[in-house]
């Protein structure tokens, strides 16, 4: 790799959970409510909400696929490759996948200066959930206690751990994250989802949740949209359910492909319509894992209802877009458009390791920025990220 005037920090890594990670902290009298094991011919699985859970192969991770074993297959698959038989290459866990320390370790190796830390089944776990909201702020309030044992929001400054929030109950959100803040947390971590309360589906941006956003605002901490379950339908057109199609051994294209796009694009767009950003304007928000290519359509949707309302942004809605939301591309992504549509600082590196989906070494990415300037370069690999880390509080 060529020598570079700056650090690398990565944007999008992921611990594997703990097998206690939703239970250590979970009050027993819950059961089938929230998370128990079960063990199914000789195989464990999570049963969430009393339904056993096939999101994932091995909710364990040990043994596990290796890091980015499916790079090859997103860079359109020029061996041919079985991608069963990619997935099929196991390893036992890795410490680094669950140890703070170990990981320092491997960024050392992998040349990062540091990164941010997101959930593996946190971001999958809200939507079997969803409707008891009750179940689902227990959950994750014991989820968030186990992670700030296992995993401290900010550890010696270079591993950056987000807490997950949800907003199924808008007294439980901003009590969490006061506590978030007050543990020294960073960053923030939700699903691109409308939240399911106790009297059913309500935008994110009601002015139920004023609170919430407002302590948000104040703390200035930076709010992160990851990938996950969004819970997004397929009508009819392919199986639902996180993973459906990869669980059960079908590779084939469908439109559950672009599940993950249109959810952060609705929930984009839908927050910039709201005149969140207005009410808000300390607020910062980063897509992470979600992809690039949902952006033209959600600027030209912009674009035509500023038209159609004249003066109800009060300034380009799109210019108000870019000042407040930074986006990670997927490593496939064409870098350059994404510059082009957002400005080289609003644009963030992450390598989603040790994920299937991955690059196997993050640094793998740094040829792709090639044909950025090198003050976009480093802007794009470190400054943006670091900047995001960095509290702004009012």
């Amino acid at each position: 790799m060529e020598d570079l005037a700056h650090p690398i920090w990565d944007a999008d890594n992921h611990y594997y959970e703990a097998l206690d990670a939703f239970t250590r902290h979970l009050d027993p009298a819950l059961g089938p409510r929230a998370v128990q094991w079960a063990t199914i011919d000789g195989r464990q699985y999570h049963v969430l909400g009393g339904k056993v859970s096939r999101a994932v192969t091995n909710a364990t991770f040990d043994p596990i696929s290796k890091p980015g074993c499916l790079s090859e297959y997103f860079r359109g698959n020029p061996q041919g490759a079985n991608p069963i038989e990619l997935l099929r290459d196991h390893e036992p866990i890795r410490a680094e996948y669950r140890s703070p320390a170990a990981r320092l370790g491997v960024l050392d190796e992998q040349g990062l200066e540091g990164c941010f830390l997101f959930p593996t089944l946190g971001m999958i776990y809200e939507e079997p959930l969803k409707d008891d909201p009750f179940a689902v702020c227990a959950t994750f309030r014991a989820f968030n206690r186990w992670l700030a044992e296992d995993w401290p929001f900010d550890y010696h400054g270079r591993i950056l751990t987000a807490p997950y929030l949800t907003l199924a109950d808008d007294q439980w959100a901003v009590e969490e994250l006061e506590w978030a803040i007050d543990q020294g947390a960073r960053l923030i971590v939700m699903r691109a989802a409308a939240p399911t309360t106790v009297t059913g589906m309500r935008s994110p941006f009601d002015a139920a949740y004023d609170p919430f956003w407002a302590r948000v605002n104040e703390a200035g901490i930076t709010l992160v949209v990851h990938a996950g379950d969004g819970g997004r339908s397929s009508n009819g057109f392919a199986r639902d359910g996180f993973a459906a199609n990869f669980s059960q051994g079908d590779f084939r294209p469908t439109i559950k492909s672009f599940h993950i796009e249109d959810a952060v694009h609705d929930f984009l767009l839908s927050m910039t319509l709201a005149g969140h950003f207005v009410k808000f304007p300390n607020l910062r928000v980063a897509s992470i894992e979600n992809g690039a290519e949902f952006l033209p359509d959600l600027f030209r949707k912009l674009r035509s209802q500023d038209k159609k309302l004249p003066g109800y942004f009060g300034e380009d809605p799109v210019e108000q877009f870019r000042r407040h939301v930074w986006v990670n591309p997927f490593w496939e992504d064409d870098l350059e458009t994404l510059v082009a549509l957002m400005g080289a600082d609003r644009v963030i590196f992450g390598s989603d390791w040790p994920h299937i989906e991955a690059l196997p070494h993050p640094l793998d990415y740094v040829a792709d920025t090639q044909p950025l300037s090198p003050e976009d370069r480093q802007l794009v690999l470190h400054q943006n990220a670091v900047d995001l880390a960095a509290p702004r509080p009012l």
